[in-house]
């Protein structure tokens, strides 16, 4: 596969994770705040559901990419830029299973206003590596 298209093709799976950790960091984290605690149970249950439809597999197919990308473009890329684009993917990697995870956890328990609080602020990690890792990759396609 030629090294402009799995750039488009990283950069197409970063800007869809991005604009949908946007979304999920400025409208819907913040709306859980406004769920009625009697709703929480099937609410939450519903949201960790539908989530894993959207996030899931473009997850999985974003990390097989950028491995990928790091393989191919480990002397086309300059300055090691597989390698920051691979170390992002892996932050948010880590990021979502050692942070995220654990508060969705413990809001699968109940409602609970400070893990709510605790999702959204420590949710900025992920949302600045998402976009960080998109710009990086268009700044690639663009040059």
């Amino acid at each position: 596969m030629p090294l402009r298209l799995l750039l488009l093709l990283n950069f197409a799976a970063a800007a869809y994770l991005t604009g949908l950790i946007w979304t999920v960091q400025v409208v819907h984290y913040p709306g859980f705040g406004q769920v009625p605690k009697a709703g929480w149970a099937a609410f939450h249950a519903a949201h960790t559901r539908r989530m894993s439809y959207v996030v899931l597999v473009p997850m999985v197919v974003e990390l097989g990419l950028a491995i990928w990308l790091t393989w191919a473009g480990r002397s086309a890329l300059p300055g090691g830029a597989g390698w920051w684009s691979l170390g992002l993917v892996g932050l948010i990697w880590a990021a979502t299973f050692f942070i995220s995870v654990p508060f969705h956890n413990r809001l699968a328990q109940g409602y609970d206003y400070i893990a709510i609080d605790g999702l959204i602020r420590t949710n900025w990690l992920r949302t600045l590596a998402w976009t960080a890792r998109a710009v990086l990759l268009g700044w690639l396609l663009a040059r």
